[in-house]
């Protein structure tokens, strides 16, 4: 053999694979089965012309009923980006850690239920592997869906792993009305969120990240007297609003920064409330994240009204979401209610027509948003939804971008 032949022709291959931004998906340690990153920088994450995303949630993944797992979520991802594809989508947002638990092996939580039907418990391949590869195949970007504090509802999962964070180390949480949250006033916790961030973008094939709309869950009462306390004997004075939402802020950061330090060239992005004034409630600091950079790279504000909505329509939402002072780069994309259409939702207004979120992609196409993403993929094969949605890909197939 040839090595001195061999070499430039090996060297030619490294430098077009970086040229056309090839990033290796995992590899795997033979011992423990946690993927190992291989990286490769990667310079395009978002469409060129519009964002056109779907959201696919935890309870669309499920096959913990299922007998042969690996086949069952096969078909399943496989049938999803199809529907995606010829629906003239191009973005998946896939719920990979819905309660501190992972759909892909994680140093830092646990097996979710949802796949191998008990916490904890390895399904025996990586499902989140498997989607990434269905949506290369078909030319999909995907961005990562991380629900960031929650724990644990009080249904769902039905009990916690022993290799849980919470159960490992209580301290990490709270139990607030009956739900459990990662302690957002804590640094460890902090620390954890972010740590899992960067796990998933240097491991993982992804275009981008993203956390929905939970953070300080409503009517929390005063369960962080004692943190807000004790940060108050070292610090300048601040009310208790604005120490929740520092809270936040420098979660976020942490989050945002541990996926750019990873990969400089990933999406890092937020879905808060449609309802601006809401999200005061949960002590989002949505106009920060917008002005400041560091913090975002998108926005994806949940616009799940009507256009006739009698408590907010969705232009009047929009318009204030416009307003909004925006840093440079920053991408606008809105959430639409697919679940809603041909409901009796927003009093009863979505039975007014079916071609509601055709007009409201084209209202956003008209005021240069970035794109869209529709909840959910449920709403795919949702009887009631079935119009609309069909509407909307008539109109995406036929008129990708105006």
């Amino acid at each position: 053999m040839n090595v001195k032949r061999i070499l430039p022709m090996f060297l030619s291959v490294l430098i077009l694979a970086g040229a056309i931004g090839i990033k290796a998906v995992t590899s795997k340690d033979e011992n423990n089965n946690t993927p190992q990153a291989v990286k490769v920088s990667k310079t395009i994450r978002r469409s060129p012309d519009e964002t056109r995303g779907v959201w696919v949630t935890y309870m669309d993944l499920d096959i913990e009923n299922e007998t042969d797992k690996k086949a069952a979520f096969e078909k399943k991802i496989s049938m999803i980006v199809s529907d995606m594809k010829k629906g003239g989508f191009n973005t998946m947002i896939v719920q990979v850690r819905p309660f501190c638990d992972a759909i892909y092996p994680s140093e830092y939580f646990p097996w979710s239920h949802i796949i191998s039907g008990e916490q904890g418990v390895d399904p025996g391949f990586d499902p989140l592997e498997m989607i990434v590869e269905q949506c290369r195949k078909q030319h999909l970007f995907i961005h990562a869906w991380v629900n960031p504090y929650r724990i644990a509802t009080e249904k769902t999962p039905s009990s916690l792993s022993k290799d849980h964070p919470y159960i490992m180390d209580e301290s990490i949480g709270v139990n607030i009305n009956g739900e459990y949250y990662l302690d957002p006033a804590l640094g460890k916790a902090i620390q954890l969120i972010a740590d899992g961030v960067r796990e998933l973008v240097e491991h993982y094939d992804i275009d981008g990240v993203q956390f929905d709309d939970y953070f300080y869950p409503e009517d929390c009462g005063d369960f962080d007297k004692a943190s807000y306390q004790a940060y108050l004997k070292s610090n300048k004075r601040i009310t208790l609003e604005e120490f929740r939402k520092q809270n936040v802020n420098k979660m976020v950061k942490a989050a945002y920064d541990a996926a750019h330090e990873a990969d400089d060239s990933i999406l890092f992005g937020i879905s808060p409330q449609g309802n601006l004034d809401n999200n005061k409630e949960l002590f989002a600091d949505v106009a920060t994240w917008c002005e400041k950079e560091g913090y975002i790279d998108y926005i994806c504000p949940q616009i799940y009204f009507s256009l006739d909505n009698p408590a907010l329509t969705f232009e009047d939402s929009l318009r204030e979401w416009l307003k909004l002072k925006k840093h440079k780069g920053l991408q606008l994309y809105v959430g639409l209610s697919g679940y809603k259409a041909g409901t009796d939702a927003d009093d009863g207004t979505w039975l007014d027509n079916n071609d509601i979120l055709k007009a409201e992609i084209g209202i956003l196409r008209k005021a240069k948003a970035d794109g869209f993403v529709l909840f959910s993929y449920d709403s795919f094969h949702n009887e009631d939804n079935a119009s609309e949605i069909e509407n909307v890909i008539r109109y995406l197939t036929t008129s990708p971008k105006q």
